[in-house]
Parts: C-alpha cells; sequence; structure tokens
C-alpha cells in the first residue's frame, strides 16, 4: 500500500515489487529490483527514506527516517524479519538478520553483518565488514561491540550519546539516567508529531486498463 503523507508521495522503480500488506509512506525512494515483503513498513516521518538496488525488506520489518535523521539504505541490502532501523545509513552489502536494530545518526559501512537480535546505538559507526554476533550490542564511533551482559560498560558509553536529546530534543536533569520523568514531554511532542498522519491519503493503483 502506497501512501501520501504531507503531500509526499514514494516513488518505485517499475522493477521493484512491494507486497500489498506491506505499507510504504510519504518521502520514501525504492531502486530496481528491491523486494518490500508483507507487514513492512516504511514511512517517512518528516524525513526521507531512500533504498538503494536490489534491496530486500522482509516480513514485519519497520524502517524510519525522521526531519533530524533521514534514513539511506545502500544496493544490495538485506534487512530481515522484525528489524527495526530508524534515521540511520547503511552501505552497500549490508546483512541485517531477524530482529537486528539500527538507531538513528548509526551508520552500518559496506559488508558489514548485524546477526540475530543485535543492536547498532545511537550515533554508532560499525566499520566495513564488522559482525556483531548475536544479540551484542554496537556502541560508540570507533564502534565497541559488546555483550548484554556487560552493561555497565555499554551504559557508560550510551550515556554520552543523550538518546533523549538526540533523537527527542529533551535534557535529562543532572546524573538522571531514567527517562521516566521525561515521558510526560516526549509523549505530548511525538503524539503532535505523530498527529500528522490523520491527513495521509491512500494512493490508488493505476488501473492495467487505463
Amino acid at each position: 500500500m502506497l501512501v501520501e503523507h504531507q503531500g509526499k508521495r514514494p516513488r518505485v522503480h517499475p522493477s521493484a515489487w512491494i507486497a500489498p500488506t506491506a505499507v510504504i509512506s510519504g518521502e520514501v525512494t525504492i531502486g530496481a529490483e528491491c523486494r518490500v515483503l508483507a507487514g513492512a513498513v516504511v514511512t517517512a516521518d518528516g524525513g526521507p527514506v531512500t533504498i538503494g538496488q536490489h534491496g530486500i525488506v522482509m516480513e514485519t520489518a519497520v524502517l524510519r527516517g525522521s526531519k533530524r535523521h533521514p534514513l539511506r539504505i545502500g544496493d544490495h541490502v538485506l534487512v530481515g524479519p522484525r528489524a527495526y532501523l530508524s534515521g540511520c545509513t547503511v552501505a552497500d552489502c549490508v546483512f541485517l538478520a531477524t530482529g537486528a536494530t539500527i538507531f538513528n545518526g548509526a551508520t552500518v559501512e559496506a559488508r558489514a553483518q548485524v546477526r540475530i537480535n543485535g543492536i547498532v546505538h545511537l550515533k554508532t559507526r560499525l566499520p566495513e565488514e564488522s559482525v556483531v554476533p548475536i544479540g551484542w550490542i554496537a556502541v560508540g564511533d570507533p564502534a565497541e561491540i559488546l555483550p548484554p551482559d556487560r552493561h555497565d560498560e555499554i551504559w557508560s558509553i550510551q550515556k554520552e550519546l543523550n538518546f533523549p536529546r538526540e533523537v527527542f530534543g529533551l535534557e535529562r536533569r543532572p546524573g538522571e539516567q531514567s527517562m521516566g520523568s521525561l515521558m510526560p514531554e516526549l509523549t505530548r511532542r511525538y503524539a503532535k508529531a505523530l498527529a500528522r498522519h490523520r491527513d495521509d491519503r491512500v494512493i490508488e493503483p493505476e488501473s492495467k486498463d487505463a
């Protein structure tokens, strides 16, 4: 399903194929020979999404661009089922396995792999041909790749990347680690931004008999 958002329509190469239950919304460009499978969502929420040639976006993956963080995917990239990509840059020939998560401002360089449930965190740069093992986390620039049981080391890097400020423009109180106090303002702001989808319009496919 193609959706016009804020007056901007997806541009899909004629050789690409979009499953009927996938949603492509707003300023999205999909290159030649791409495939977007059932239940996937590719949405430009204020910022563009670009997918190069021969890309595969598998079932129920979510790809999101924002005003501050466009989403750019190179050629010959596979995005696995249940993956989540938000405002990141993914170079050519990258493999993102089932459940991989790539956060805002991150860069995954050419031929890297993020295996099942791996994470590339906010503003992290994953070098060429790197591998994030199953369930591990890449964090920082250049990335340190750490297992999830080393939370204190991950957090010591992650807290300086300042997720609430980078993504939502909100500041934690000095010394605060929880986002709990930010949630009322965060949800108000985010709900206001998402309300722009109220005026979205489904683009009817052209009749083959036309």
